[in-house]
């Protein structure tokens, strides 16, 4: 302190030396698109609702979850959440459990009974709704907190589609699927039930008496396999066994139960079964690691003491004095490009036998088209909708869900649903695509190396508890249960944020020249001194910033 001043330093400040004259190119904070948002089946701004969580905001959180999607306590139980598997703490060390996360946003909303804001305005058009699963449900709440008038038809008793009628309550509990529904009546959706949708005149009436209509009636035709004879007694369809077991009626079935099937659907019914006192065998034509059911799913299934039979399919089946007799053959199964799509070899001199009381027949449903006569196009089975905005190409009509979609997961419905929520007000407004609620602005996701990883401890992944294998099988009582609030604050320490600055002011800590100051909640970056070193960018936890190439 107090040497005197070199001769060649003039000032006593570096302001003088204009070193952005040596830069080729410019740091730049940017926001970018995380691979979990990209991989999000509704499009969900997960790095800033896991930042609010962090940060103890779990209403804001909340808001932030429910901005895409009306169900984050659903989905947090039941989503299949590619999320996960893009997430870029994957390759540091272990995904961020993002699903038990929603969970625990969505379980706290309930239990302080948040409720949502009444629409700004109130529009004059009214738009129906047919189907009151995820897609009907997500476009209503879309379309509702926009003002529009909204009526879904359901033909069932109550409202929730495949989520109250086809997932088990052990999976997703009556309780929480109720609550998030009653917040979306309570938005003033007109829902009503035991409404069947009868006919093509029928659905010219609706259409008729709307400015719009969304088509979301599901796919609740099942699939038949041609070696069963459905007539045989015991032979039976899993989605009905389904409907009857979450209705409290479960089917006397004998004591051996074989359930055909690798999807979500077919374990559900096994492990169904399994609660209502039979012994099962779970026959999938896919080898385990390819099955289309979660692998969470298969692991609780064969805790609860299911038997999996995978890689082989149903030759024939008899009825004889025993029961049923299942003539099998093991197969080597290839995978299709296309969902849905397969090939299987049959292996010479692997046929084996099983004996059945009952057989579930669990291998997908297709939606009945029947009742829209020839109104709207089609696609194979399926209804035909455009991809980006749900559009059916019939004026005034979108379609989306299962009945437009091989896509059979719910959160991917609800996404399909605000989609054409999103389409249908910039209808009603006359406006074209691009002129309001346009998607933010998307790029290529921020990859691992752009993370200044050595920033983030390596930490494991937050495990929620499950109930013990023992005691799944006494009732429907959920089996996985929540995370904790130091467990969902720990969890949320973990995530990257990629793409999104956290104002940690690192950037301006580690520049040479001082180029870098705080803005009130953001950074500026001075041109004039920056040399362009990129330490900024090397030294950002987060990847929200970048270099941008200068041309002079």
């Amino acid at each position: 302190m107090g040497a005197p001043l070199p001769p060649i330093w003039t000032t006593g400040s570096t302001e003088v030396f204009h070193t952005g004259t040596w830069r080729a190119a410019l740091p730049r904070h940017i926001q970018a698109p995380s691979p979990c948002h990209q991989a999000c089946p509704v499009g969900g701004d997960i790095a800033e609702w896991i930042g609010l969580a962090r940060a103890r905001d779990v209403r804001g959180a909340w808001q932030v979850l429910t901005r895409h999607n009306p169900f984050p306590a659903v989905a947090g139980r039941i989503c299949h959440h590619p999320c996960e598997t893009a997430c870029n703490r994957a390759r540091h060390d272990e995904a961020l459990s993002i699903c038990k996360l929603e969970r625990f946003v969505g379980d706290q909303a309930i239990e302080q009974a948040w409720t949502y804001p009444a629409p700004d305005v109130e529009r004059d058009g009214h738009v129906a709704v047919i189907g009151a699963g995820p897609a009907g449900l997500s476009a209503a709440f879309q379309l509702r907190r926009r003002g529009w008038r909204i009526t879904v038809y359901e033909a069932a008793a109550e409202p929730g589609g495949l989520m109250r009628y086809g997932i088990p309550s052990y999976r997703l509990a009556r309780a929480v699927l109720d609550a998030e529904i009653a917040r979306i009546a309570a938005l003033g959706v007109d829902i009503r039930c035991n409404a069947a949708l009868a006919d093509g005149a029928q659905f010219e009436r609706i259409r008729a008496a709307h400015d719009a209509v969304f088509v979301a009636t599901g796919a609740a035709r099942v699939k038949r396999l041609p070696a069963l004879d459905y007539a045989l007694p015991g032979v039976m369809d899993g989605a009905a066994f389904l409907a009857a077991c979450n209705a409290g009626t479960p089917p006397a079935l004998g004591r051996d139960v074989v359930v055909i099937g690798g999807g979500s659907a077919a374990i559900d019914a096994a492990r169904s079964a399994r609660r209502a006192g039979h012994a099962v065998t779970l026959l999938a034509l896919e080898p385990r690691a390819q099955m289309p059911a979660q692998p969470d799913e298969v692991e609780e299934a064969l805790e609860e003491g299911i038997v999996l039979v995978d890689g082989a399919m149903l030759q024939s089946l008899q009825a004889e004095a025993q029961g049923l007799a299942l003539r099998c053959l093991r197969v080597n199964f290839s995978a299709g490009a296309t969902r849905g799509e397969f090939r299987v070899e049959p292996i010479d001199g692997s046929a084996f036998a099983l004996q059945a009381d009952a057989v579930l027949s669990c291998i997908g449903q297709d939606p009945e088209l029947a009742p829209f006569g020839e109104a709207l196009p089609r696609r194979g089975a399926l209804l035909a909708a455009d991809a980006a905005t749900q559009a059916t190409g019939t004026h005034g009509v979108w379609a989306g869900g299962d009945v437009s979609s091989l896509a059979r997961f719910v959160t991917e419905a609800i996404g399909m649903g605000e989609r054409a929520a999103l389409a249908i007000h910039r209808h009603l407004l006359g406006q074209s695509l691009g002129e309001t609620d346009a998607p933010a602005a998307e790029g290529p996701a921020v990859p691992l190396s752009a993370i200044a990883t050595w920033y983030h401890e390596p930490a494991r992944r937050a495990q929620s508890p499950r109930m013990p294998p023992d005691e799944r099988l006494k009732g429907g009582a959920e089996v996985q249960l929540g995370l904790e609030i130091e467990q969902a604050l720990a969890e949320g320490a973990r995530c990257f944020s990629c793409g999104t600055c956290i104002t940690c002011d690192n950037c301006v800590a580690v520049c040479p020249d001082l180029a870098v100051r705080r803005v009130g909640d953001g950074y500026q970056v001075l041109g004039e001194y920056c040399k362009g070193c990129g330490l900024c960018v090397r030294e950002c936890p987060t990847g929200s910033m970048t270099m941008v190439e200068e041309r002079r």
